[in-house]
């Protein structure tokens, strides 16, 4: 059987992987929330996620995600003491949830191997 924990010197591949989702979510959002300002579109924000079926669909996903990472990352900051936890849950108002929960568990992930090794972070 081979031994999976990371070396002293590696970082998890989840935390890269986490790393590149959260660009991605960050660049993603960023484009359209200033598309958002610049164009205005006349609707009012909230109206405009409900605007059809298919966006309240959408909105409601969004909503019941970003309800339940929050929650992971009070729980999960609180147990490994991530410090700042409460921080990545306040940051998702301003830019997405789809930056700071990737970021998040790019951090957990990086704690846990730190954890793993016998390392306090």
């Amino acid at each position: 059987m081979t031994d999976r924990r990371p070396s002293p010197t590696s970082t998890p591949g989840a935390f890269w992987v986490y790393l590149a989702v959260a660009a991605i979510g960050l660049v993603g959002t960023a484009w359209f929330n200033i598309r958002s300002v610049l164009e205005p579109s006349g609707e009012a924000f909230f109206a405009a996620w409900f605007a059809n079926p298919s966006v309240s669909s959408l909105s409601w996903d969004l909503l019941a995600v970003a309800s339940a990472a929050s929650i992971f990352i009070i729980l999960e900051g609180r147990r490994l003491g991530i410090r700042w936890y409460w921080a990545y849950v306040v940051v998702s108002f301003i830019t997405a949830v789809g930056f700071t929960f990737p970021l998040f568990l790019a951090v957990r992930e990086r704690r846990l191997a730190r954890h793993e090794q016998g390392v306090q972070a």
